[in-house]
């Protein structure tokens, strides 16, 4: 097969790394990287937790204003180091080698690897619902074993399913399509994005035009309720539903982290953030709002699947079926630019010398980390097939947002120990917006480490696993 993009076109950095990406391919990937199954299934939490039509949607308003707050620091900072890891590559610069190398080991064993598995298990079940012959709860394979339920073993049995071959499938083909070269991947992605924003503003569109919703929805009751009992529990509710909010804005980082292959990395960086995320602050909001013409919020809370419930009052039972179509195809999307981008950061730590060395390297021909796409696909296969996939990603999520925290407030460290270093974009509302943000989302940290801790201590010690990998490779490498 021949080489990936020709010099007219690309140019390569001295990692072997090719900038391949246009702005619009960047556009795409935080679109994509974005929207999947989590905006048709998570607006059940939202509203369980607040019951209220004007709360349930400015949550989703506010979700997507912090979001586009911590942007605008990224921005700022992918601009001055344009280098694949993203965010790694920011702590490292700011804080050290360790906080860096803590936050690309839990992204490898939990966050990219137990989102991919998640998404892709996501994408076996609605394909299912399309496909009857795949259906995901058909068995193919059961095995006698052994399990821990209440502080005792007891025996199980490990059934491999349809749907679990199907994920995997999907996780190994877009592994190696990802691998044969960026543009590749990159074609493929935004071949997905453009198909899916379409069919979600289409659903959205002809649902305010011809659906059977109604505008009383759209009333101001539950807001009084919500303040009823004080400040504190309204204050843990909204904790509560900003943890489905994040869930499913997550995925604009990755532009950051592919920041090694885009072109002109000092403008189209900062340029793909904004408009990405405003493009899916934009999606968010008119889904939400289509899902609150169809159902009054409090039916919201009780529907596991909002999108197809949605569909069938808006439109008809046949809808319901498109819709199954619909989020497959956001979930296959959403796979793929994981594996595209997710890689890039346990390459970055190898490069470095912090990780296994052969993720560090470039594949000759095709000029992308293909060892580190293959040990990611791999790890996220054996997380879609033990079943723990869900869990772990719901435990990183904590995680993700901490890393939030400490990379806007890298920003202030990079501006005081760099004052001279060259920079093409500064972020805006400097420094009072990232401060707001640290004050913002430090708040939603502490309320959900006594809300869901759980999710916060598991997230901690998932990190401090890796403590001992750390110090061995330092050590090595400094040798």
């Amino acid at each position: 097969m021949p080489a990936e993009a020709p010099a007219q076109t690309a140019t390569r950095e001295s990692t072997g790394l090719v900038r391949g990406l246009s702005l619009w391919d960047a556009v795409l990937l935080v679109i994509g990287g974005v929207v999947g199954s989590a905006i048709f299934l998570v607006p059940k939490d939202v509203a369980a937790a607040l019951p209220s039509a004007p709360l349930f949607l400015g949550v989703w308003v506010a979700g997507g204003v912090l979001s586009l707050m911590a942007a605008l620091v990224f921005a700022e900072l992918g601009a001055m180091f344009p280098e694949a890891g993203g965010q790694y590559v920011y702590l490292r610069e700011a804080y050290g080698d360790l906080s860096a190398f803590l936050y690309a080991w839990l992204m490898f064993v939990a966050g990219n690897t137990g989102g991919i598995a998640t998404i892709a298990v996501a994408f076996a079940v609605y394909l299912g619902k399309l496909v009857r012959p795949l259906e995901a709860s058909i068995a193919v394979l059961s095995l006698p074993g052994l399990g821990w339920k209440s502080g005792h073993v007891v025996q199980t049995a490990w059934i491999l399913t349809r749907g679990d071959l199907v994920a995997l499938a999907a996780i190994v083909v877009l592994t190696w399509i990802n691998a044969l070269g960026v543009r590749r991947g990159v074609m493929l992605q935004n071949v997905t994005t453009w198909m899916k924003y379409v069919a979600i503003a289409a659903f959205v569109g002809f649902g305010f035009v011809i659906g059977k919703g109604s505008w009383s929805h759209f009333n101001l009751g539950g807001v009084h309720e919500a303040f009823a009992g004080g400040l504190n529990p309204f204050m843990a509710a909204l904790g509560v539903a900003f943890i489905a909010v994040f869930w499913s804005y997550e995925g604009w980082v990755y532009v950051a982290w592919m920041a090694g292959e885009i072109r002109a990395p000092e403008r189209n960086i900062p340029r793909s953030l904004v408009l990405g995320i405003v493009g899916v602050v934009l999606l968010y909001c008119t889904m939400n709002a289509a899902y609150l013409f169809a159902l009054p919020v409090e039916q919201i809370a009780r529907e596991d699947a909002v999108g197809q419930a949605a569909a069938l009052v808006l439109f008809s039972p046949a809808a319901a079926y498109w819709i199954s179509a619909v989020i497959a195809l956001a979930c296959f999307s959403a796979t793929s630019s994981n594996i595209l981008a997710g890689a890039r950061v346990a390459y970055a730590v190898a490069h470095d010398g912090l990780f296994f060395h052969r993720m560090g390297n470039v594949h000759p021909q095709y000029r992308t980390p293909a060892f580190a796409l293959a040990a990611q696909g791999a790890l996220a296969c054996v997380f879609a097939l033990s079943g723990t996939y869900d869990e772990l990603f719901t435990y990183t999520v904590f995680g993700m947002i901490l890393s939030y925290v400490a990379t806007v407030g890298a920003l202030f460290v990079l501006r005081r120990r760099r004052r001279d270093m060259p920079r093409s974009y500064r972020c805006w509302g400097y420094p009072w917006m990232p401060a707001l943000y640290l004050l913002l989302i430090s708040g939603w940290l502490v309320n959900t480490t006594f809300e869901r801790p759980r999710e916060a201590w598991s997230c901690l010690v998932l990190s401090a696993i890796g403590l001992p990998g750390y110090f061995y490779w330092r050590r090595r490498t400094r040798r």
